[in-house]
């Protein structure tokens, strides 16, 4: 994106790509099918350690219809939203064509592509104003200005090793200690691992006394622990909790409150505690749940003692999910922390420690739930950052 738009806005422009053919983590987004922007946008649910000022100010520079239109009316890609999530996707359903539609697009702009290089190193150049990029099977670049889109640490697979962010902090960046976002959790041993596979909607809460994150949606339970775009959203607060005080994790099982749960467990006959608890969980959850409480899935509403009721009634709103760890890196779908968005002109991405350095991405520090904000991010900095260079490198010629 950064090089569509500063070539499209005059600039010469060189795309340096460490894979032979770029956008790997396009292609493995949305399952394979790339779930392109969000239908809305909440900008407080962006996660960082900056100002949040700052980072409202960036993402308000391409509005979200734009960035619609831009898709629609450029890439030719029309967009469909898929109603249960509020996500937009192509409407061919393959991140292929999103990938392909950007590379396309990049070169018919008139963007040189060079593949299978990876950068060693970044400096002002020693011949005056300009750059100086280092390369690990070619020859140095040398180029009036700079745009870093590199990445952080999420995927390793999809050529992103936080390699750009060694090279920002070498040259005086400040960068926020960075940790594995949107990422499974893990429990070992895993109380619940004979669900795996299990599905549903849950309102889930991380809090570790410092932060907390809740969110509402998908839960899926996995061989080691628990995954889903509920857990994903506020698993950045377990990883980010004190070994010796790790995070709290609270479950509300179903969308019913305390009181429509105490008219769900009334006495209605022969009726089963079970039973009253399948109609509204996948039923191996709901026997799991019972063991959990200490009660018998036959015993009838009937015959539930109070104590009984009570304990099964703040299990299914407030449950206590064991976990002891995460998948890290490897499967997280971004990385948390980067660089301070106070060292980043939030007009032109440009850095304010180099002049004709301009930074987007993941390596900033910013981040968002699942649902298309991390695209967001990545489309409205990489935007940014390839007018601001151009503009600069247009000027002085």
């Amino acid at each position: 994106m950064a090089a569509i738009f500063a070539a499209t806005a005059g600039a010469d422009c060189l795309l340096l790509e460490r894979t032979p053919d770029g956008g790997r983590k396009i292609l493995i987004s949305g399952g394979g099918r790339c779930n392109i922007l969000p239908t809305c946008l909440d900008e407080s649910r962006f996660v960082t350690d900056s100002s949040p000022h700052t980072l409202r100010n960036i993402v308000r520079s391409w509005p979200l219809a734009e960035q619609i239109t831009f898709f629609e009316r450029e890439l030719r890609l029309p967009l469909i939203e898929e109603q249960e999530s509020g996500k937009l996707f192509p409407a061919s359903q393959r991140a292929r064509d999103v990938r392909d539609g950007l590379l396309d697009l990049a070169a018919s702009s008139g963007v040189r592509f060079l593949p299978n290089v990876v950068v060693t190193g970044a400096s002002p150049s020693a011949t005056g104003g300009g750059w100086r990029v280092t390369l690990d099977s070619a020859p140095p670049v040398e180029a009036e200005t700079l745009i870093m889109a590199t990445g952080g640490l999420s995927v390793p697979q999809t050529g992103s090793d936080g390699g750009g962010l060694r090279i920002v902090e070498q040259l005086g960046h400040t960068v926020h200690p960075t940790y594995a976002a949107l990422t499974p959790i893990t429990a070992e041993p895993a109380p619940f691992g004979h669900l795996a596979g299990v599905s549903l909607q849950v309102t889930i809460t991380a809090d570790d006394g410092a932060r907390s994150a809740t969110a509402t949606g998908g839960m899926v339970f996995t061989h080691r622990g628990y995954s889903g775009p509920a857990v994903l959203d506020v698993s950045h607060v377990a990883v980010r909790s004190a070994p010796d005080s790790p995070a709290r994790l609270r479950v509300r099982w179903a969308a019913l409150d305390d009181a429509a749960w105490e008219e769900a467990l009334q006495p209605q006959g022969a009726r089963t505690v079970a039973r009253a608890l399948r109609e509204r969980l996948p039923e191996r959850l709901a026997l799991a749940l019972l063991g959990v409480a200490g009660v018998d899935p036959a015993r009838s509403l009937a015959q539930l003692r109070r104590d009984e009721r009570l304990r099964l009634l703040d299990l299914l709103e407030r449950g206590t999910l064991p976990w002891t760890g995460h998948e890290g890196y490897k499967k997280a779908e971004v990385t948390g922390g980067g660089v301070s968005l106070a060292e980043i002109d939030p007009r032109t991405m440009e850095s304010r420690r180099h002049s004709g350095l301009f930074l987007c991405g993941e390596m900033l520090d910013a981040f968002g739930p699942i649902g298309g904000y991390n695209f967001v991010w990545a489309w409205v900095t990489g935007r940014a950052a390839g007018l601001g260079a151009a503009g600069k490198s247009v000027a002085g010629g």
